[in-house]
C-alpha cells in the first residue's frame, strides 16, 4: 500500500499538471481571436446602446434609501 504522504505528493503533482494543461489550453485559445474591427464595433453599439446619458425621467417617484 502507498503511504500517505506519497499519495499526496502524486495527487499534487496530478493538481498541478492539470492546472497547467489548462492554463495551456485556454492561452493558446486567445491567441487567434483578432480584435474588434470597426464596422463589428458600431453593429455592437447599435445593438447593445452606447455609454450615452439616459435621459431624465420626467414626472417619477424619487428613489430614496429605506434608512
Amino acid at each position: 500500500m502507498v503511504s500517505r504522504p506519497v499519495l499526496i505528493a502524486l495527487l499534487l503533482a496530478v493538481a498541478a499538471a492539470s492546472s497547467a494543461a489548462t492554463v495551456l489550453t485556454v492561452n493558446s485559445r486567445n491567441t487567434g481571436i483578432p480584435a474588434l474591427t470597426d464596422e463589428q464595433r458600431a453593429v455592437r453599439e447599435k445593438f447593445f446602446g452606447s455609454d450615452k446619458e439616459l435621459p431624465p425621467i420626467k414626472e417619477g417617484q424619487e428613489v430614496r434609501p429605506r434608512w
